[in-house]
């Protein structure tokens, strides 16, 4: 590439060197010759900055000094002139030269104070030297930088095909000067260097322009960094905000402009520039963005674009489309101001929408499930590349089951001393349907669905129930409820009593502990250990007989696919998360093969302990599990000093694990697994058909829009006790219409800036309410939506524990995507 000579050298100086094509080899005369060249550059460029302070100071310093020597001589000649025509009398000598002696160490003591000047200027300025000599001397080699990317990009799919989430780091096509789109090249030159094609590397203009801003500002508001400083950051130097680097910058960037072309640099730039959400370079981010080559980008693309390197990971349009857009209007006016559009095409492009083909940022919750299957998709794959993965994750499940963990915490958790949950959602085939791995990923990325150990107390008698059946015992076999002794052991019911003779079918919907502890002793430890590795369940078990009432740790996956082992008869069930992986090749990297025949429970005992399973939400320790008509079974446990409380239902096409605890292993306030644990399965279960049904599509969050009500019918008659008027709003759940006060069906209000906001939603907008009575809620509807839906989508507000199923959805997807007061 030729040197820019004509913008930095007058026209009869010495062109610049052309580059070395050896410069790279490790010859150490070719680098000292290198080292040369870049000295005498950093000279000529030295004197054209201390050309203009220099020069002007030296001449007048100069000409001062000129004009007092002038006058001195003048003086000594007017002097001369007059000594023949005044000769002083005889002591007048005498007495002019004891005057040059008094004169003498007033000279003399002036000179200190010249010396100690010249070391306050001199020191500085050698320190200085040094400085940038040493700078100098230990600069990198140019693109000597590898910019770490991470791993590589996967885009996650689920089950039904709609992508929701991508991780890792895009790289796409390098650029060249035919793939470049212009508006792009004049949207970057605008917004990041407008002077980019004028200077030589360094914008002393636009430093000291910064510098100005900055400080009227009080803080950093505005870089002085030019495209070729960031590029030479970017490819050859760390990110580290130190002097020492800024000066290796600079000197970098001076040795790139004599060596590069002004085109070549900004490809450069914009191959290297990170525009967010894992992209690297221009055409990763318009592949990611918009689905689309660089070089199939628009005007309003572009300028979005441009806007992104500023601030990437705050302005993704994934995760903050309104403060793209924004930006994006504010490259537009610079590329007006620029002349590099008309005030009118940079109006049309404003106009024009952006379309992102890209999903938004993961919901948060499903990152515990992102996180378990990273490692499968790496072993599986076995190959480098981007790809794409579909999972088995039922994004309709998944905001369900988030939404009544969520909302069974915020109601009773700092009154039962409840802070974290769990939950997996397994398919009679193994799938991963959901997974609440605990109450917030933001606040702690540990799955206590999968990585947490603990005891499961009850919900272990499967185990040993299990075994019995399998070795000649029936569920109407009786065993006798007594005080019981093995060994050092006592086992203790919960409620202290003994009931004396009892079938095994009551035993276990009662979670009668002396039952299953003598059960254990029957059919020998060892054989319920055997039946819990034929079930699935992997951790350490400890051979004693207190096993049977869950004194060993598991974790809430393994005794989910245990029980989904009972349901489906298969031994052990396998959980899977993953469907198929894509790679850029037609053919799949990996397609999940059908399970194949393998071993299964004996059916017999299976139907025994699928009898007993349903006797506990009927009867026993599970009824809060019970949803009218539903075929439920399942299963409570809570460990010793309430620790931990678990359940464990399943429906005939579904199993749902539940443990709800804490992460210190502090007791929880009496929580039973036959409460919290039941009522989540209930309040997911009771709902989940319905999602399974309906096939209910996800509002993307890229609209932003909230979940609407079905639309009334448009001759809809008024109704007896309907209100139509403008409201007033209270708060988020109250309104005032016509002097009514109005209390929205299923909603509980929220006051301060979202009351503020959705005052400023309603002003001047109709709303029509009906079912108004003294003391009842209303439903309400505005432009034929119904209001605490848009409400409750919106985050607006929290659904009231009698909210209708059509409002708790609208508050779980509020939830799924953080919006509102989810936000917080």
């Amino acid at each position: 590439m030729t040197p820019d000579a004509p913008e930095r050298a007058p026209a009869d100086g010495p062109k610049p060197p052309k580059p070395d094509p050896a410069a790279d080899a490790p010859d150490p005369r070719l680098a000292a010759r290198e080292a040369g060249r870049a000295a005498r550059d950093l000279a000529r460029h030295l004197r054209t900055l201390l050309a203009a302070a220099g020069l002007g100071l030296a001449r007048t310093g100069l000409a001062r000094t000129g004009r007092a020597l002038s006058a001195r001589a003048a003086e000594r000649a007017a002097r001369a002139r007059r000594a023949p025509a005044e000769r002083p009398p005889a002591g007048a000598e005498t007495d002019a030269r004891a005057l040059n002696r008094r004169s003498r160490p007033i000279l003399g003591r002036r000179h200190p104070a010249l010396l100690a000047a010249a070391l306050v200027i001199l020191l500085p300025a050698l320190a200085l030297a040094i400085y940038l000599f040493a700078a100098f001397v230990s600069l990198p080699p140019l693109g000597g930088a590898v910019v770490e990317t991470g791993q590589r990009a996967i885009t996650v799919e689920a089950d039904d095909g709609r992508v929701f989430a991508t991780r890792g780091s895009f790289r796409g096509q390098k650029l060249t000067a035919a793939d470049l789109p212009p508006h792009l090249a004049q949207a970057i030159v605008a917004i990041e260097d407008r002077r980019f094609y004028s200077h030589w590397g360094i914008d002393l203009r636009g430093l000291a322009r910064a510098a100005w801003r900055n400080l009227r500002g009080g803080g950093v508001r505005e870089g002085g960094s030019t495209i070729t400083q960031q590029y030479v950051r970017l490819t050859s130097l760390n990110q580290e905000k130190t002097l020492w680097r800024k000066v290796q910058e600079a000197f970098l960037a001076l040795r790139v402009e004599s060596t590069m072309s002004k085109d070549a640099i900004l490809l450069g730039y914009l191959d290297s520039a990170y525009f967010g959400a894992g992209a690297y370079g221009a055409d990763a981010a318009a592949r990611r963005y918009f689905g689309k080559p660089a070089k199939a980008l628009n005007l309003p693309e572009s300028a979005m674009l441009a806007g992104l390197v500023r601030a990437p990971s705050q302005l993704a349009p994934t995760r903050n489309l309104g403060g793209a857009k924004e930006r994006a209007d504010v490259v537009l006016q610079a590329m007006v101001e620029t002349g590099a559009i008309s005030q009118a095409e940079a109006d049309a492009a404003r106009k024009q929408s952006v379309t992102l083909k890209s999903p938004p940022e993961a919901p948060p919750g499903t990152n515990y499930f992102l996180d378990m299957i990273a490692g499968d998709v790496k072993r599986l794959a076995g190959t480098d590349g981007d790809m794409t993965v579909r999972s088995t994750l039922n994004l309709d499940l998944q905001s369900l089951a988030e939404g009544v963990v969520a909302r069974r915490l915020d109601k009773d958790g700092a009154r039962r001393k409840v802070g974290q949950a769990a939950m997996v959602v397994l398919s009679k085939e193994g799938a991963i349907l959901a997974m609440v791995g605990g109450r917030d990923y933001e606040d702690s990325q540990f799955n206590r669905a999968v990585q947490a150990k603990r005891q499961p107390g009850s919900l272990f008698k499967l185990l040993a129930y299990l075994t019995a059946y399998e070795k000649g015992y029936t569920p109407e076999s009786v065993m006798v409820d007594r005080p019981v002794q093995i060994g050092d052991w006592q086992p203790e019911n919960d409620d202290g009593r003994y009931r004396g003779p009892v079938p095994l079918r009551t035993a276990f919907a009662l979670s009668i502990n002396t039952v299953a502890a003598q059960l254990g002793q029957d059919v020998g430890i060892p054989a319920v250990i055997a039946t819990a590795r034929k079930l699935g369940i992997q951790s350490d078990l400890p051979n004693v007989p207190s096993l049977v009432l869950g004194s060993g740790a598991v974790s809430l996956l393994e005794m989910t696919r245990a029980y989904g082992s009972v349901l489906s008869g298969r031994t052990p069930l396998q959980s899977y998360g993953i469907q198929a992986i894509r790679g850029a090749a037609p053919q799949p990297l990996y397609v999940r093969a059908d399970a194949a025949p393998g071993p299964m429970l004996a059916q017999e005992p299976r139907t025994m302990m699928l009898d007993s399973l349903q006797a506990v939400v009927e009867s026993g320790t599970g009824r809060a599990a019970r949803v009218p008509g539903q075929i439920i079974g399942g299963k409570t446990g809570t460990s010793q000093d309430f620790r931990d409380a678990w359940f464990v239902g399943m429906t005939p096409d579904l199993v749902v694990g539940i443990w709800v605890g804490n992460d210190d292993d502090s007791p929880m306030n009496r929580m039973f697994g036959g409460e919290m644990p039941a009522g989540i399965f209930h309040d997911f279960v009771q709902r989940a058909a319905e999602k399974l049904a309906k096939g209910k599509a996800r509002l993307s969050a890229e609209r932003a829009e909230p979940a609407r009500a079905a639309a009334a019918p448009a001759a809809e008659p008024v109704a007896a006790g309907e209100v139509r008027g403008v409201p007033e709003v209270i708060d988020t759940g109250t309104l005032n219409l016509r002097g009514r006060v109005v209390r929205l069906l299923g909603v509980v209000g929220e006051r301060g800036h979202l009351a503020r906001q959705l005052a400023s939603y309603l002003r001047r907008r109709e709303v029509v309410c009906t079912g108004l009575s003294d003391g009842a809620t209303a439903r309400c509807r505005i432009e034929g939506d119904d209001l605490a839906g848009l409400i409750l989508a919106a985050g607006g507000a929290r659904a009231s524990e009698d909210a209708p199923p059509d409002l708790l959805g609208a508050e779980e997807q509020a939830r799924a995507e953080r919006v509102g007061l989810w936000g917080r």
